[in-house]
């Protein structure tokens, strides 16, 4: 029997978890399952599955009594087929410098390499097939290389893939990582602990650097920000006294033509520009404090 999928593609987290809870609660039928994934940010999409085909125009309805933009929502019948596995399969393996970031349905296949990060694409940011997770991912690979890490900090960290990267790649390292999503500290706590480092990665609730744990593990060798530009400009001055001389700031969430305004700022606070790297439209920075 053939399966009907409903596709809303939304500009933010908060437009998303609307989104699905109106196709959870408000329309009929009843989907079978409704998923949430990230897109580019600040953008996600929100799919819903159904075993006979609802009302579209009036899931439109419900939608944009919301919020007008979320009405864009189209329909179409998926195959019969296993669409779980199907959909898992088009999430291939993501390399990003030594780090491969898989899902659940790799994991044998990527068991025994211990830079090998298993990630479900969800609700909390980064599953690796972003490009902005993966340039964090090369830079820090390269970053390891340069410097002995023994503290970082992952700031806005989503899934946990940053701070749980750098628990591998740095096996000595006290690995700080903070969101001020509660959702996503769960999602990072549950993250950490599937990749074996929940020992390691301590993930904290709160917004920027207020959270007095943060005070006082600083100075940090490494900070890992993938966010947005104007949280990395304004947050330059606070992460210079928290990030130790010779220090490596790794930032990203910045399109290419956003990438010079944040190093100007970061150079005004002290900062080297060492490596930009880039992929498609996106942009990491590494900086070090002088």
């Amino acid at each position: 029997m053939p399966l009907f999928k409903m596709r809303i593609e939304v500009p933010d987290l908060q437009a998303g978890r609307a989104a699905s809870e109106i196709l959870e609660k408000l329309c009929e039928p009843a989907p079978l399952a409704v998923t949430l994934f990230e897109l580019l940010p600040p953008r996600f999409v929100v799919e819903a599955y159904y075993g006979e085909p609802p009302d579209l125009e009036e899931a439109r309805r419900h939608l944009a009594e919301r919020d007008a933009r979320l009405a864009d929502a189209w329909l179409e019948e998926v195959p019969d087929q296993n669409w779980v596995a199907l959909s898992q399969a088009l999430l291939p393996p993501v390399a990003a410098g030594r780090f491969v970031v898989h899902g659940s349905h790799d994991r044998a296949r990527f068991a025994m390499r211990r830079l090998a990060l298993e990630i479900e694409a969800g609700e909390a940011f980064g599953s690796g097939h972003n490009a902005t997770t993966a340039l964090c991912l090369e830079a820090l690979d390269w970053v390891a290389h340069q410097r002995r890490l023994r503290r970082v900090l992952d700031l806005g960290c989503g899934s946990g893939v940053l701070a749980i990267a750098a628990a591998r790649v740095a096996p000595a390292a006290r690995i700080l990582a903070v969101d001020n999503d509660p959702v996503a500290v769960a999602i990072a706590k549950e993250n950490a602990r599937l990749n074996r480092v929940g020992g390691r990665v301590r993930v904290l609730a709160g917004s920027g650097l207020e959270h007095p744990t943060l005070r006082q593990a600083k100075p940090f060798d490494a900070v890992l920000a993938n966010i947005l530009p104007r949280p990395l400009i304004d947050l330059a001055p606070a992460l210079r006294r928290a990030i130790g001389r010779g220090g490596a700031a790794i930032l990203s969430g910045l399109l290419d033509h956003q990438a010079p305004e944040v190093a100007a700022t970061w150079r005004a606070n002290g900062f080297r520009l060492l490596r930009r790297l880039q992929r498609g439209a996106w942009t990491a920075l590494v900086l070090v404090k002088l």
